[in-house]
């Protein structure tokens, strides 16, 4: 459970904030970064959001593992624009007779992605470090996200970890009996994984259901009720926000 906690149980000036005035925030500068052409705001944003990450006092792998598959995708779209895209060759060389070219043009490309995409993730990662998920829920609520969507996200959110608890609960029976020592029999070993976590799964949902409308649960879950605004926290949203598109114009 603890590879998936997206708060850390640490008082800092972000955790005390309203969670509606972060969502705001991080949707408006979210949008700054996808829209921008160049390399320059998505890396300060990035930046920024490694700072404010180090300011939390994230551990470290917590930190590494959250930012490990943005990195992976980040890696794949500079490979294949340096060599599959553009026009301006940066290099060639003969390999098993083939002439592989990198274009300087192609890496510019994926250069501007990588940044949005690393501007982007970071955006998302201060949310979700600072913010615990029942207080998004009820800010997206607020924000009239369909009740639907937020109901299901939320039920989703409390039983992965009960899935992850099984599934690594039959992992570790799996391994130690040596179910994993050779190809065969760890894909073998996997197929049973996952089916029995699929099982689970509907033997879960089952039994919630019927939990819950027998508790009397009519459709409506409750989330938590929303406090008035504060003025400050609003006007110092609002200077990050100008501040920030005044970068952004640059």
């Amino acid at each position: 459970m603890e590879i998936f906690t997206e708060q850390i149980r640490k008082e800092h000036f972000l955790s005390r904030t309203d969670a509606r005035v972060k969502i705001i925030s991080s949707l408006m500068i979210l949008v700054m970064v996808l829209s921008y052409r160049g390399i320059f705001f998505p890396f300060f944003v990035f930046v920024s959001g490694m700072g404010l990450c180090y300011k939390m006092k994230i551990p470290l792998k917590r930190f590494l593992l959250r930012f490990s598959e943005p990195l992976f995708i980040v890696s794949v779209v500079l490979i294949l624009k340096l060599f599959f895209s553009g026009k301006e060759t940066l290099f060639s060389f003969a390999w098993f007779g083939i002439t592989v070219i990198g274009h300087s043009d192609g890496l510019m490309e994926g250069i501007r992605i990588a940044c949005r995409i690393m501007g982007a993730v970071s955006i998302v990662a201060v949310l979700g470090f600072s913010t615990p998920f029942n207080e998004i829920m009820a800010g997206l609520s607020w924000m009239r996200v369909p009740r639907s969507f937020v109901e299901i996200s939320m039920f989703a959110y409390r039983y992965i970890f009960l899935l992850f608890e099984d599934g690594m609960v039959i992992y570790n029976a799996q391994k130690n009996r040596l179910g994993y020592t050779k190809i065969r029999r760890g894909l073998n070993s996997f197929g049973v994984l996952a089916g029995s976590l699929t099982l689970k799964a509907f033997d879960n949902s089952h039994n919630t259901t019927v939990a819950m409308v027998q508790r009397g649960y009519d459709g409506t879950m409750p989330l938590l009720k929303q406090k008035p605004f504060r003025l400050a926290e609003v006007s110092l949203s609002v200077l990050v926000i100008a501040v920030m598109g005044i970068i952004w114009t640059r």
